[in-house]
């Protein structure tokens, strides 16, 4: 049997007295039908507990208790204990009941210990095991603190966020049926029993806490002479009924300041009474009222020989407990022996008149030591010797388990010999042999032992049931728990990120108040631009982290991003520091707030789904974004899919070893361009980074793949993303692959960029189409918008979003092709139209223009612009618009070739005569 260190929890010192009312339970407990409507139970009772070191480890009796407050089960030595020895965690522990252990035993165990309990019956242990699982349970539903009142300052920056759990009511199980309360050895009845006795009177005694220990018996002493100093009146008479307590002395269980054993100064006192009898049942009834949980006293309507009963047992109680006190106070004797021993040799060598006899002092000293040493060396090798004997001994244990497995073995081997001779005994009854007849005693004692083989066969069929049903309703109930504090933290972590992300918000503004107090006042260089000047890069050194350092970041602003990408750019006009400052912040305010409503049941649909196949469901979740887990996988799928026909094996290794035998002649403008890409991503500027080797790899493996291309400025970058994402070079290379010559029209990436230039005609068409307001402000101030979005199209915005949501466009991209990029171009203008609305300049539009889709952070509301707001958006418009805008592109190539050749004509037909005045390369090489 596996017993508990008595390691306390929590210091007994730190303990209330737990005063309750006898009626403040918080949930009834479960009574028999006779008594379901009295009021509810304390739950209170002796049980053994497995404790203790030495020779006195073993079973000690314990008087338990649970307190409803802290959910915690406390334990004393006696009912009539004022301070309890230790306590038990309840809200983090599980119970446990064996078969084969001895009748009445359970464990309870917490995350550092296991605690042995033994009741005294099976229906005792069975109540005990369902009523801490019933108060395990009301503790972990009551509803929580209700609380404080939000700030104000807080209350107008938006809705209010409201956490509100359903109360779960605590369902009866199936599992385990209601046990009945076994009469006398639970609740206030248990204290009026005698205590369990135990074979040595100190074997009870708790040494590990041995100052409550004596705490306890002082407390008693002293109610005793107070019960006995105020025990006069007329004999025979009871004290007069009252509705409230008899509380002389002991102090008021509720008051925890009060120390044990004195009298509280308002205190009531009893009736004096002369007789014994009464004497006896004064006692008692100060006895049980130093219990926390007995405030009431015993039942009143008791009979005279109810009372005479428990003054007996009351006297039987008094006088183990007197021979527990000789014990305790004998082993008092012996410290207060060696004190006074030790005094008086100190005091023998100071009043010594003479350095001869104080010398003759300390060698007699000195020689005590020197016998102690002995002594310890002595103990040392009796210690040794006794390690030696312990390993001997686990030898010896361990090979008795050997002979156990053996003798189990040799029980299965019996067992399964019993099955076959059962079997042969099933088909001898269906068809009976011929044999010589039996004697009738053998028979009669073959078949009492069957029975009695059965019997206890049955016996162990009941045990074993009871501890299934039983450990099925902890595992019911463990489970419910275990749900119920999931969604608790869960509700938590929402009103954190929802508080994170209101912090930020605030910040934001506090940030973007600055800049427009810094355009306010300009370049002039007085005081306040100077204070101002110092709270922006006061604001700019500024991390959230910062701000507590006792507080816990759900998710803190990092550096970089989950790509490698910086969060904050690092731009080197100030002013353009504080508004990457304030996009970070509003990019990490957006991503908390939508984290637990957008982006859970977003990865729970991605979780779900298994195969990926073409689907309107897969389109849908496309657009909506892939979660980082997922993303390298479904873009292989979607690379693949546009790929496969161009697949083979080997092919990547093929196109690099080609590049090692000859030089491609881009390969200068590759190696070039590799410094040059993505300078504000970490894995391309780190010099320990393997990702621009990776890059350099894809890109000449291309340029061999597609010679009518060959590289192209903007390549580098779409092979880029695709290394982010896929890590893996041959996966990056087809991906650029089913981008250019695939999704991608032709010619989209040649030396003319013939279809790039139609797409950003189709785009002129579709703005004026979609935002007319806007074109028509940019044709009056004659801002071309080709400048700016040419390379959007080019490079799939790469260097224009935030990688947050152009990985969501690139994941759109990939399925669906280039109508996506006209979404999201047209997107991104209406996202900002009003802000470019208001710019009255050409060229603070062209400015504005350079860095705007840096500022774009919310990613649910831009892609409700792309994929709802711009509808209807038919693939067959697009088309159409490319066919026509080809046309006309390539006729005015043809004029300007026309041009060219009619140009070229005219010059050649000229005679190359010098003007008059002018000197020939001729003349002038001839001269000295």
């Amino acid at each position: 049997m596996e017993g508990a260190q008595e390691d306390p929890a929590e210091s007994s010192s730190s303990v209330p007295r737990f005063a309750e009312p006898a009626g403040s339970a918080r949930g009834a407990e479960v009574l028999p039908p006779e008594e379901s409507g009295a009021a509810a139970k304390k739950l209170c009772g002796y049980l053994s507990k497995f404790g203790g070191k030495g020779p006195i480890r073993g079973w000690k009796s314990r008087w338990f208790f649970y307190d409803e407050k802290k959910c915690h089960l406390y334990y004393s030595r006696t009912a009539q204990d004022a301070n309890p020895l230790d306590s038990i965690d309840l809200s983090t522990a599980v119970f446990d009941c064996k078969a084969d252990a001895e009748e009445g035993t359970f464990e309870i165990k917490t995350a550092n210990r296991i605690i042995t309990l033994k009741a005294a019956t099976k229906q005792v242990m069975l109540y005990w095991l369902q009523q801490l699982q019933m108060k395990r349970w009301e503790f972990y539903n009551s509803p929580p603190a209700p609380p404080a009142a939000p700030d104000a300052a807080l209350a107008g920056n938006g809705p209010a966020l409201r956490l509100e759990l359903e109360q779960e009511e605590a369902e009866p199980d199936d599992f385990l049926g209601p046990v009945r309360t076994p009469p006398g050895l639970v609740g206030v009845a248990a204290a009026l029993q005698p205590v369990p006795t135990m074979p040595l009177a100190l074997q009870n005694i708790s040494l590990k806490h041995l100052g409550t220990e004596i705490q306890n018996t002082m407390s008693n002493i002293r109610g005793n002479r107070q019960a006995q100093g105020t025990g006069h009146g007329p004999p025979g008479e009871d004290p007069p009924l009252s509705s409230e307590p008899q509380r002389a002395e002991q102090p008021l269980p509720s008051d925890p300041s009060t120390p044990a054993g004195k009298d509280p100064a308002d205190s009531p006192k009893p009736t004096p009474k002369s007789s014994l009898t009464a004497n006896l049942i004064q006692k008692a009834k100060r006895q049980n009222n130093t219990f926390p949980f007995f405030a009431d006293g015993l039942t009143r309507s008791r009979t005279a020989q109810e009372k005479v009963l428990a003054l007996e047992q009351q006297v039987l109680m008094l006088t183990k407990e007197l021979k527990s006190q000789k014990e305790l106070v004998r082993i008092l004797h012996k410290a207060l022996e060696a004190a006074q021993q030790e005094k008086r040799a100190t005091s023998a060598y100071l009043a010594s008149a003479g350095e001869k006899d104080r010398l003759e002092l300390v060698r007699h000293k000195v020689r005590q030591i020197a016998e102690l040493g002995r002594q310890l060396e002595a103990l040392e090798q009796e210690r040794d010797s006794l390690v030696q004997t312990a390993s001997l001994r686990e030898q010896q244990v361990q090979e008795l388990q050997q002979h156990v497995q053996l003798l189990m073995d040799k029980n299965q081997a019996k067992q399964q010999v019993i099955c076959k001779l059962s079997e042969k005994v099933t088909q001898d009854f269906t068809h009976p042999p011929t044999q010589p007849p039996v004697p009738p005693g053998a028979a009669d004692r073959d078949l009492l032992s069957q029975q009695e083989k059965m019997e206890q066969l049955k016996d162990d069929m009941e045990a074993y049931r009871t501890q299934n049903r039983f450990l099925n309703s902890e595992i019911h109930q463990v489970t419910k728990i275990w749900r119920r504090v999931a969604e608790k933290e869960r509700a938590l972590l929402m009103k954190c990120a929802y508080l994170q992300a209101k912090n930020c918000q605030v910040e934001s503004k506090y940030l973007a108040g600055l800049r427009r107090l810094q355009e306010a006042v300009g370049g002039e260089a007085t005081e306040c631009s100077e204070l101002l000047r110092q709270l922006i890069q006061e604001a700019l050194q500024w991390e959230a982290g910062e701000a507590s350092a006792d507080g816990v970041e759900l998710s803190p602003i990092s550096e970089y991003d989950e790509y490698g990408f910086l969060t904050v750019p690092n731009y080197e006009m100030e002013d353009l520091k504080l508004l990457a400052k304030i996009q970070a912040l509003e990019v990490h305010s957006h991503h908390l707030l939508a984290h637990e409503a957008v982006e859970r049941p977003l990865r729970e649909r991605w979780a779900a789904l298994s195969d990926l196949a073409p689907s309107v469901e897969l389109k849908q979740l496309l657009r909506a974004g892939v979660p980082r887990e997922h993303r390298p996988r479904v873009w292989r799928w979607l690379v693949h899919l546009r790929v496969q026909h161009l697949q083979s094996p080997g092919r990547y290794q093929e196109l690099l070893s080609r590049g090692q035998v000859r030089e491609h002649p881009a390969a200068r403008q590759i190696e070039l361009d590799l410094h040059r890409t993505f300078p504000s991503n970490k894995h391309f500027t780190c010099p320990t980074s393997n990702f621009p080797d990776k890059l350099r790899r894809v890109l000449l493996a291309f340029s061999w793949q597609n010679p009518t291309i060959g590289y192209c400025q903007g390549l580098n970058r779409l092979a880029a993303i695709a290394l982010l994402v896929l890590e893996e070079e041959e996966s990056a290379f087809w991906c650029l692959v089913a981008i250019v010559e695939t999704i991608m029209p032709a010619d989209y990436y040649s030396k003319t960029l013939t279809s790039s230039q139609v797409d950003q005609r189709v785009l002129q068409d579709l703005l004026l189409e979609k935002l007319p307001r806007l074109m028509a402000h940019l044709g009056q101030h004659r801002v071309d918008l080709s400048f700016i979005t040419f390379n959007w199209f080019l490079v799939v915005f790469a260097d224009s979003l935030i990688s947050n949501i152009l990985l969501r466009v690139w994941d759109a991209f990939l399925y669906e092709g280039t109508k996506v990029v006209f979404r999201y171009a047209l997107a991104i203008f209406k996202y900002n139209e009003e802000e470019i609305l208001r710019l009255q300049d050409g060229l603070e539009i062209y400015q504005y223009l350079r860095f705007f889709t840096k500022t774009i952070c919310n990613s649910q509301k831009l892609m409700n612009i792309a994929f709802n707001d711009m509808n209807p958006f038919p693939m067959k418009q697009l088309r159409q618009l490319r066919t026509a805008h080809r046309e006309r592109l390539e006729a005015e190539l043809h004029e300007l070739e026309r041009l060219k050749a009619e140009y070229l004509e005219t010059r050649n037909s000229r005679d190359p005569a010098v003007p008059e005045g002018c000197t020939s390369e001729d003349e002038g090489e001839g001269g000295p």
